[in-house]
């Protein structure tokens, strides 16, 4: 009876674990570029019973006896479907489709990732543009630097072709590279990425290193769109059901306790 009581105990923070994951999903069902999370689980440690033995013939039995000793989380994976393109009435909101990320320099150095395509363009104290994130990361081109253009362009005449062109019209009015591409960048296991916060992303020795799409030919490019941004891939529906289920889960194991402490209290109760 104890071990039922301590396998319940694990099958409810397994739960309460798997709530608190559909939370953070409904919380960030409006977040741009934010990505659905489910946590899974395996079994622990199995006591056995009772060992291959012998029936009364001689033969073998096919089974043991084994009682499992309850549930832990294993992982909790990021799913990388599309999320709905939105429209936006801003020009420097953009959208990736395909299996791409932007890249944005930490105040530290360090490079991040995001799907979050929410950018602006801000003046620096050198007179010149830089493309930043709205916590003013500044977004990295294919090179790997910050994309910062001098005080001649004006902000809202600058275009964005599908392939990342930094785009600027001409005496014609028609719109022409000036050398300059917005980064895009894929990952071997993108589940791997750490997350940071802020949708932002890290690289780790789970993910792989990151791979540029200017640069390398055996990806399948993906397309920026200006003038969009890339939703949550959260579904609402998906995550009630999950949440039910959770819910049903915890009580169903609360109710194993209440059980197993009856049973006792009966065994304690017994007199001779």
């Amino acid at each position: 009876m104890v071990r039922s009581l301590w396998s319940a105990a694990t099958g409810m923070n397994a739960q309460q674990t798997n709530v608190d994951t559909i939370a953070n999903n409904l919380a960030n069902v409006n977040s741009a570029g934010y990505k659905a999370q489910k946590a899974q689980f395996k079994s622990l440690l199995y006591q056995t019973l009772q060992s291959t033995t012998t029936t009364a013939n001689g033969e073998p039995k096919p089974t043991t006896s084994q009682v499992g000793l309850g549930v832990r989380t294993s992982s909790i994976n990021n799913i990388y479907t599309q999320g709905s393109l939105l429209e936006s009435q801003s020009d420097t909101s953009f959208a990736i489709e395909g299996d791409g990320f932007f890249a944005v320099r930490g105040d530290d150095g360090t490079t991040f990732y995001t799907r979050n395509g929410d950018f602006t363009w801000a003046i620096g104290t050198n007179g010149g543009m830089t493309l930043t994130n709205q916590d003013g990361l500044p977004v990295l081109n294919s090179a790997g630097r910050a994309i910062t253009l001098n005080r001649t362009y004006i902000a809202n005449r600058i275009t964005i072709s599908q392939e990342g062109e930094v785009c600027y019209p001409d005496g014609d009015n028609n719109p022409q590279p000036i050398g300059v591409k917005i980064g895009v960048y894929q990952f071997s296991n993108a589940g791997g990425l750490e997350r940071y916060g802020d949708t932002l992303l890290m690289a780790t020795e789970a993910s792989g290193n990151a791979i540029n799409e200017d640069t390398n030919n055996n990806v399948r490019k993906s397309r920026i769109l200006q003038g969009y941004l890339e939703g949550s891939n959260v579904s609402v529906a998906d995550e009630m059901v999950n949440l039910i289920v959770a819910q049903r889960a915890y009580e169903m194991n609360s109710k194993a306790i209440t059980t197993s402490d009856s049973m006792m209290e009966t065994a304690n109760s017994l007199k001779r």
